[in-house]
């Protein structure tokens, strides 16, 4: 198979270790399950040039480092000084923002998820990072002036949150919802919660 980009694109974790062999026990001396030239996989990887890996920041930092040391060894009969280089030489788009979820450590505490996310390990010197901050939705031409000036405040408000530049009490605890997206109380919350978001179905 000749494939020029492989497109490492995963929601749920059979995914990512299924398409690279991660185990899914991962540890900071794991490697990716793939042998030199005894697998297909091993003979795709030497033919791609370009891996995209999509939401990124979700991934364990050690699901990287595997990856990376597996590419360095599969990558040396392709790349001169492939053992020397990150992923062997081969590029890596990653894509992701640390503002959603980061890898999920049952029971840890803040300072292990930070530490087990991929701007903690030895490849994040390497990386050089983009800034997408231009929403493509209202430059579509398809969203009238009023709704482009909704959807340009929400984002504006999402990024706030994100950033924990905005919030309504002194110990920055809680957070104001604005009214034209918030759902009133009411008797029966689980209707009033069902109405907003499918309002034809019932």
């Amino acid at each position: 198979m000749d494939m020029g980009v492989l497109l490492y694109y995963y929601q749920m974790v059979g995914q990512r270790h299924s398409r690279f062999h991660i185990p899914l026990d991962v540890t900071a001396e794991s490697t990716c399950e793939i042998k030199q030239g005894k697998k297909e996989l091993a003979e795709l990887l030497k033919q791609t040039s370009l891996i995209i890996w999509d939401e990124a920041p979700m991934a364990n930092k050690f699901c990287f480092e595997a990856m990376d040391k597996t590419l360095r060894d599969i990558l040396r009969v392709r790349y001169e000084n492939s053992t020397d280089k990150p992923f062997g030489g081969l590029t890596v788009v990653c894509g992701g923002d640390f503002r959603q979820i980061l890898p999920v450590i049952p029971k840890g505490t803040r300072v292990d998820i930070v530490d087990e996310s991929i701007n903690s390990s030895y490849l994040w010197p390497f990386f050089t990072i983009y800034e997408l901050k231009q929403n493509m939705r209202l430059c579509s031409g398809k969203v009238s002036r009023s709704d482009a000036i909704k959807i340009a405040e929400f984002d504006k408000w999402l990024l706030q949150v994100g950033d924990g530049s905005v919030y309504d009490d002194s110990k920055k605890e809680l957070i104001k919802i604005p009214q034209d997206v918030r759902i009133n109380t009411s008797n029966n919350p689980i209707c009033s919660i069902v109405e907003a978001v499918y309002p034809s179905l019932l």
